[in-house]
């Protein structure tokens, strides 16, 4: 489904970060349709990934 693999390993609820904006923080993925991946990050808001271009990185923490 997606051309980053790790992604398929997501789902909503998850928290995450973006490999490339760490300045975002913590997301916590409020959508997944298709490979358009609906997040919404602590200082960005919500943001549309494509899941085909960027691989979210899984994160364990705690909501802060």
């Amino acid at each position: 489904m997606f051309d980053k693999p790790g992604n398929g390993l997501l789902s909503p609820g998850d928290f995450v970060r973006h490999p490339d904006r760490q300045d975002w923080g913590l997301g916590q993925i409020q959508s997944m349709i298709g490979h358009r991946i609906t997040v919404n990050f602590e200082n960005a808001g919500k943001v549309v990934i494509d899941g085909n271009v960027i691989e979210l990185a899984p994160d364990d923490a705690s909501p802060r």
